[in-house]
């Protein structure tokens, strides 16, 4: 996947989103997810079929994401399309076997969901236990990502450009989640889309280098 390609439409998306242009925002936010997905699916792996194949379902789940939360109200189907990405990231991490248990990452990452959490409890009312799973499965994610980039059969780039998108999509959704449901600010929306769209490129060029 030629990366600029992401740099430019998900800037195209930025541009018509705080345009008010929300018809096009919402028909280009997709397309770098799907690009990505294109490229994962028939690129040559370097990690192994299994694996492309689930990071290439993962990233249509978050395409189909993309597109529910272009409307407010199917928010709740969005979060569901995601957890099912996260799922489907979690299974490619671990599917060459997992490393030493990274306690230091399972300690910082733990912190992290736990101040997440504890920060959005007040404010997530019927939805408290839908956020719960959905935290503590993407932190299972960067845990399961650290622990992959410990092992020594994996490629160290692959490991670690997985790492980097599992700890920039927490950062992503951390930062969504807070302008969701605690505080609304102007800029929120382009901090979740840059560090979204730098997280599913990271994840998906762990299948293979893309140029």
């Amino acid at each position: 996947m030629n990366v600029r390609r992401v740099i430019v439409v998900g800037s195209a998306h930025l541009l018509a989103y705080y345009a008010g242009r929300r018809g096009l925002a919402g028909v280009l936010k997709a397309l770098p997810i799907l690009a990505l997905a294109g490229t994962a699916a028939t690129i040559a792996p370097s990690v192994g079929t299994l694996y492309a194949m689930l990071i290439t379902v993962g990233l249509l789940c978050s395409a189909v994401g993309d597109v529910c939360l272009v409307w407010p109200e199917r928010f709740t189907m969005g979060l569901a399309s995601f957890l099912v990405a996260h799922l489907c990231y979690v299974a490619a991490f671990a599917s060459g076997g997992l490393g030493a248990m990274a306690w230091p990452w399972l300690v910082v990452i733990s912190m992290i969901a736990a101040g997440l959490l504890r920060v959005l409890w007040p404010h997530l009312g019927q939805v408290r236990w839908a956020v719960l799973l959905y935290v503590t499965v993407i932190a299972l994610m960067a845990w399961t990502a650290a622990r992959r980039a410990a092992l020594p059969a994996t490629p160290a780039s692959s490991g670690t450009l997985a790492l980097a998108g599992a700890l920039a999509f927490m950062v992503s959704d951390g930062v969504l989640a807070f302008d969701q449901f605690v505080r609304r600010f102007h800029l929120a929306y382009a901090v979740v889309m840059v560090t979204y769209y730098a997280a599913q490129t990271l994840i998906a060029s762990s299948v293979a280098v893309f140029a």
